[in-house]
């Protein structure tokens, strides 16, 4: 199978503008994302899709390969289809462009997973949740046979021993991508700003299972503050090319 890894990253971001190309130790953070995901074993091609020439500069300037895509998208997976659709491949897998300590063998877990559940048009992997409070963090309930059934910025499921929070690894079937992206957007989806929730609202399968380890993504300031602290000590970040 050709697994394709698309990474979408934009400028305009309201709650941290311009945080793709904040500098965390040296690098900006899109370049950080990139460097990640072609560690990953499973990935066949990595690309960044973007409107912006000043990411698309910085992506090219280390190594990477951008494709252009429309300023009009209102979510990272319309984003990714746009550009999924000049490609061939088999699995496209989603890496967020705003979590610079993503794991390359989360990646690698999570295509090897949808390859033997490939009943699922989305696979949306978790991991434990610790800050039970935040909005930023959006929850995962979880159904029947690893299947999700709701995505949420509130505490969900009520009075639940285990939060997990969705890890911004996202798998999807060329089949399922093409169908996210042609649905409107739904009204769950819209309330709760969490774009998946399409998915779900259209009856589409996104099937999950639980990974170990965190990662997180940088929304806001102290989150970039965060990230500079930890990429200070990563160890992965010495396997750059």
């Amino acid at each position: 199978m050709k697994v394709i890894g698309l990474i979408p990253s934009r400028l305009e971001s309201s709650r941290l503008p311009n945080k793709a190309l904040l500098d965390i130790e040296g690098l900006p953070m899109i370049v950080h994302v990139l460097k990640r995901t072609q560690l990953s074993k499973q990935l066949d091609e990595v690309y960044v899709c973007t409107d912006s020439k000043l990411i698309a500069d910085s992506v090219e300037k280390h190594g990477g390969a951008v494709i252009y895509t429309s300023p009009s998208h209102i979510n990272g997976t319309e984003r990714i289809a746009e550009a999924a659709s000049s490609l061939t491949g088999d699995l496209f897998v989603d890496v967020q462009g705003d979590e610079p300590l993503i794991d390359p063998s989360h990646i690698d877990a999570v295509v090897n997973y949808h390859k033997k559940n490939l009943q699922f048009e989305i696979i949306l992997p978790t991991i434990p949740l610790l800050d039970f409070n935040n909005p930023h963090i959006v929850k995962v309930v979880k159904g029947m046979n690893s299947q999700v059934v709701y995505l949420s910025r509130a505490l969900v499921p009520f009075n639940s021993n285990e939060y997990l929070k969705h890890l911004s690894i996202i798998s999807f079937t060329p089949e399922g991508l093409w169908k996210f992206a042609t649905l409107p957007a739904s009204h769950n989806e819209i309330i709760e700003r969490v774009e998946l929730l399409r998915a779900i609202d259209y009856g589409m399968t996104i099937g999950t299972f639980n990974l170990t380890g965190d990662c997180f993504s940088v929304d806001v300031w102290e989150d970039y503050t965060r990230a500079k602290i930890a990429m200070s000590t990563d160890q992965i970040k010495l396997k750059y090319a």
